[in-house]
């Protein structure tokens, strides 16, 4: 048997719409127990990392996107200029109503559509890959175990 990395990959990609088993991290932040992911709000390192991480393509889970592309940029991935199935997807920074501001980053599954945490309902959706042009990317990330062999 010889494993077919990129078909299990956007399999797990695919099948994780709905999922909501991002949606906490905690840590000790000031000494206090916190979930540093707001119960879901920020959960899409979280979910790209790990991903990653169980197909060996980096070298553990994040719970920023910063973090997480410090670790494709140590793990061997590559900007590209064009999205493929299986490539990482990171948009640009946003402000958000707290003042706060993030990066967002998904996978892309094909066909112009990929796959995130939807912050308003802290699960998986699949959405456009520009979410309904509303969003730019920043960068998009491939790794060359991806390729189909």
């Amino acid at each position: 048997m010889k494993p077919i990395i990129l078909d299990s990959y956007l399999a797990m990609i695919r099948n994780g719409v709905g999922a909501n088993m991002f949606r906490s991290v905690y840590a000790e932040v000031d000494g206090k127990r916190k979930d540093v992911l707001y119960d879901g709000v920020l959960s899409c390192a979280f979910f790209v990392s790990s991903v990653l991480v169980i197909f060996g393509l980096t070298k553990r889970s994040h719970a920023t996107v910063d973090g997480t592309v410090r670790d494709l940029e140590e793990s061997g991935w590559r900007r590209i200029r064009k999205p493929k199935p299986g490539a990482v997807l990171v948009w640009e920074m946003r402000r958000y109503q707290d003042g706060s501001r993030h990066r967002h980053i998904g996978f892309y599954v094909g066909h112009g559509r990929a796959v995130s945490n939807d912050t308003p309902t802290r699960v998986l959706i699949e959405h456009h890959w520009k979410y309904r042009g509303e969003r730019e990317l920043d960068s998009i990330w491939w790794h060359r175990k991806l390729y189909k062999r």
